[in-house]
């Protein structure tokens, strides 16, 4: 997309007044985050995550968290997740925090749930195999493939059980609530990208 036609689409969209809000949800590791970075950068939206509403979190806990990275590393941020790992209350808080950013407007959010349970202007689903995800994150995280298979197939399971218990939906079926799905098995994700923008131009130009 030429950089003429981005610009043409921020300024039509300030001058109308008119705030869009994108999630894109979708498998751990599917390409998530890649895409929501590029959309937030053409189209001038803040990008945020569950991962930085969980430090927001651990900040108001008294944690000395950060938005850096890594801070996920350490031990206090262990000490951190075991907490929350034993109460479910803090999945709910995240969601809770990220609905009202989505009202606010003018963000691009990577969120497994709220396509479920919120109303943004666009919805993103990414779909991807075991095996594709499974070498992103081998790549991404620099680990052996069977480890990045291990961590996919759990944090896959997780998931399916968590959002079942807290918001009775199957995540990963019933993809009604979406606007666009894509599979990262068949396309790249620099076509991705490009196809994303162009829908996001559409939207927005309509």
């Amino acid at each position: 997309m030429e950089s003429k036609q981005i610009n043409d689409i921020k300024k039509n969209n300030s001058a109308s007044g008119r705030k869009i809000s994108i999630v894109i949800s979708g498998w751990p590791a599917v390409g998530k985050t890649t895409i929501a970075v590029n959309l937030a950068k053409d189209f001038n939206l803040k990008l945020w995550n569950g991962g930085d509403i969980l430090k927001m979190m651990a900040y108001d806990r008294g944690y000395s968290s950060s938005l850096e990275h890594d801070w996920w590393d350490t031990e206090e941020a262990a000490k951190f997740m075991n907490e929350r790992n034993n109460n479910p209350n803090f999945d709910r808080e995240v969601d809770n925090r990220l609905i009202e950013l989505l009202k606010g407007g003018d963000v691009v959010i990577t969120s497994y749930t709220l396509p479920w349970i919120a109303d943004a202007t666009i919805n993103f689903w990414l779909q991807g195999s075991v095996e594709n995800r499974s070498k992103r994150m081998s790549i991404r995280d620099n680990i052996d493939i069977e480890t990045a298979r291990k961590i996919v197939q759990r944090r896959d399971f997780e998931n399916k059980q968590i959002y079942k218990k807290l918001y009775q939906f199957e995540f990963g079926e019933k993809l009604d609530v979406f606007d666009f799905s894509m599979n990262t098995d068949i396309l790249t994700l620099e076509s991705l990208i490009t196809i994303s923008k162009l829908i996001v131009e559409s939207v927005i130009r309509n």
